[in-house]
């Protein structure tokens, strides 16, 4: 689809990027030529990563264990990336937190643990990436999630805190756009080589298929889907696309598409 030197010569920083769609994302830019830093909580899941990210065609890859919580290591760790590559032109806000809870059953500590992961997080890492990235030129990604526009029982607080980041993203797109600074975001459909839908697929096979039988593409995502959209937001061939968010999600937000009579070829008399 892409050619594999399209991201040549750049650097990409993602947070949250030591595992799932997210160290997806990672080595598939670095499969198409990018320098690639991670960061994480996980020193031994970060390492590997970074091995996973250098087989995959990265230049350089890095990882520093650090929490998006933390503004002065999220920028510490920018600038040793720069000092590393020579430059930051990609950064992907991907840590995330969630646990399944109705509103009620949530502590005030659970709600806010999540808004200051997947919200604060998100500003953390853009705040500091702004700071260090090349001007112009740079692409911002936010891993958002369809709880942000579509409301969802037992999770109030990622709707909340996702929410807040797809109107972060839109706010910072105007703010930045005359900087040469884009920020977008791509929000994952179901990805099935991701570790939830896999226990799903083990402990409750027919009701994962009655998910994609759902789906109006009638497959699963991949997280090589989601990497396909974080190139094309991060290379030449999206650089007039701005303040965007791309559902790669197989029509999952359009509603349920299971009906037998979408898809009947009975001819109507």
């Amino acid at each position: 689809m892409f050619k594999e030197s399209i991201l040549a010569g750049k650097t990409a920083f993602i947070s949250g990027g030591t595992s799932g769609i997210n160290l997806g994302i990672a080595k598939a830019l670095a499969q198409h030529g990018a320098s690639v830093a991670v960061i994480g909580r996980n020193p031994e899941r970060g390492e590997a990563a970074a091995a996973e990210i250098r087989e995959a065609g990265a230049p350089t890859s890095l990882f520093f264990s650090v929490d998006v919580r933390d503004y002065d290591a999220v920028n510490q760790a920018m600038k040793d990336t720069v000092a590393q590559t020579k430059s930051l032109d990609i950064v992907i806000a991907g840590a995330a937190g969630n646990f399944f809870a109705p509103a009620v059953d949530i502590s005030p500590n659970g709600f806010k643990t999540i808004v200051d992961i997947d919200l604060l997080g998100t500003y953390h890492v853009f705040r500091a990436g702004f700071d260090h990235c090349s001007k112009p030129g740079s692409s911002f990604i936010a891993i958002t999630a369809p709880q942000a526009v579509n409301p969802t029982p037992l999770q109030a607080h990622v709707c909340a805190a996702k929410a807040g980041v797809n109107a972060l993203l839109k706010t910072l797109a105007m703010e930045w756009g005359p900087a040469g600074v884009r920020v977008n975001g791509i929000a994952p459909g179901l990805t099935g080589d991701t570790e939830g839908l896999k226990r799903l697929f083990a402990t409750d096979p027919e009701g994962g298929q009655k998910m994609i039988d759902a789906l109006p593409i009638r497959r699963l995502g991949e997280v090589r889907d989601i990497g396909d959209a974080a190139i094309y937001l991060s290379s030449e061939v999206g650089k007039y696309v701005n303040g965007t968010v791309i559902d790669v999600d197989g029509g999952y937000q359009l509603g349920d598409a299971s009906l037998d009579c979408l898809t009947s070829s009975k001819k109507k008399p």
